[in-house]
């Protein structure tokens, strides 16, 4: 099929490549001429593990390309998608402006035959009639003679840092839109997804395809993350309970995680969730519920439990530490998650600010961040990071950090002290290495007979 993507953000990119990668015949549409040049030399400019080397494959193909020529996309698909941003505003709805540009100038460059047009970013309930309507006022100003068009909601699920692997082996597909016609097109382009034909394990049952209206649709993605969110923010509440009553928050919510009706996931304490989705969308639910007289009480808690986790390695660093002005802190991670060089609404960014303001000198080391505009330093290497701090922070679970050399960061150290801020590592490793290992929910000394790893035993 044709297909349009209109927007190369994170999920603009990874769905024109991937359906491209499937075997559709894709433009991929962004309004950044340095941008698109770069992308059409096949360097892709986000990261996202595979994703550079799917994009030269498909282009090697002739299955994908990249312009600025809105007019040229909107003519080769048959279904056009809206994948451009909208980033939260300070009142937390959701800033639409660039979803309104990209449907008036659909509807200004639409022409020949039927169009799907699709909404892939996140959107507040409601933008379907709402996009249909500005694409007609499009249309209305040239005065032009159309074969029709028809909107969907289709929102994504797609985690950073493992994107393509979600593309590939989704959960569900949701599909919303009142046009049959519409909703046959988009399953004829999800088909070789829905049959796991370039799934990791092609033996599962097809994908649940949800098939609704349009605010159902754009509520499935709201609820989705919201709920998600909630479930961090409460495993991080009883984390801080651990801390004060002595339990090992790994082992409660390994223990709760059994439950069927609860599952392991998203049941790591840490210190809050960032990036560049629950926030804003959490706020936007939070603000449409406000618009409609509802009081999202609930929500208004995640939000405001993952506010004060943020801070909660000064805290620890304080009650170790005491004063810390003067005192060197060195970051381990900056991205709000690993495999991705995202730092939108990350952690790290408000320990970096808060510990500035208290007169700590702070330094950082990530995998992927090299360049940013920050306040801090930033180092080559974790050896370069340990020397001459009084204690590290783990911000971000990058594989590399369980594997370090701690013994060799510990001697390079003023004090060895770790605040392990997404309980990751090893704290008897830590401790043989000759750290003060302090962890998030993990109250007990890991000297202590109570303070073992979590381990299942099963008796015949």
């Amino acid at each position: 099929m044709r297909v349009c993507v209109i927007g190369t953000g994170y999920v603009g990119l990874v769905t024109g490549v991937c359906l491209a990668q499937i075997g559709h015949q894709v433009i991929c549409i962004d309004n950044n001429e340095s941008k698109v040049a770069l992308m059409q030399s096949g360097k892709s400019p986000i990261y996202e593990p595979g994703l550079d080397e799917m994009m030269q494959s498909a282009m090697s193909a002739g299955n994908l390309k990249f312009t600025t020529d809105l007019t040229a996309g909107v003519a080769h698909g048959d279904i056009l998608f809206i994948a451009v941003g909208t980033p939260a505003l300070p009142t937390g709805e959701s800033d639409t402006r660039y979803v309104e540009a990209v449907a008036k100038g659909i509807g200004t460059h639409l022409n020949g035959g039927y169009k799907v047009i699709v909404n892939k970013s996140t959107v507040p309930i409601g933008s379907g009639d709402w996009v249909r309507r500005i694409v007609l006022d499009g249309v209305a100003e040239r005065e032009a003679d159309i074969a029709g068009f028809d909107v969907v909601s289709n929102p994504e699920f797609l985690r950073e840092g493992s994107a393509v692997y979600d593309t590939f082996n989704p959960d569900r597909i949701v599909l919303g839109s009142n046009s049959e016609k519409a909703i046959a097109m988009m399953q004829e382009l999800y088909q070789p997804l829905i049959t796991r034909k370039f799934a990791t394990d092609k033996s599962l049952p097809p994908v649940p395809v949800v098939i609704t209206d349009l605010s159902s649709a754009e509520m499935i993605k709201y609820a989705a993350n919201s709920f998600l969110a909630t479930k961090i923010s409460f495993i991080n509440e009883v984390a801080n309970i651990c801390d004060r009553v002595g339990a090992d928050v790994t082992q409660v919510a390994q223990g709760i995680g059994l439950d069927s009706r609860i599952g392991n996931k998203f049941l790591q304490a840490g210190i809050g969730w960032g990036g560049s989705c629950f926030p804003k969308d959490v706020s936007a639910l939070i603000h449409t519920a406000d618009d409609y007289g509802y009081d999202a009480k609930l929500l208004k808690a995640a939000v405001e439990v993952n506010q004060s986790q943020r801070y909660l390695a000064i805290e620890k660093l304080q009650q170790t530490l005491k004063i810390l002005k003067g005192k060197t802190i060195g970051l381990l991670g900056l991205t709000f998650k690993p495999d991705t060089d995202d730092l939108r609404d990350a952690p790290a960014l408000y320990l970096m600010k808060e510990l500035i303001r208290l007169g700590a000198k702070v330094k950082a080391y990530d995998p992927i961040i090299t360049k940013q505009n920050l306040e801090i330093i930033l180092v080559a290497n974790p050896e370069e990071l340990a020397v001459g701090c009084d204690a590290l922070v783990l911000v971000t679970d990058w594989q590399e950090f369980k594997t370090l050399d701690y013994g060799a960061l510990a001697r390079k150290m003023n004090t060895p002290i770790i605040i392990d801020g997404r309980n990751f590592l090893d704290h008897n490793v830590l401790e043989q290495a000759g750290f003060n290992y302090i962890g998030i929910g993990r109250a007990a000394s890991p000297t202590q007979p109570n303070m073992v790893e979590p381990k299942l035993v099963t008796t015949l």
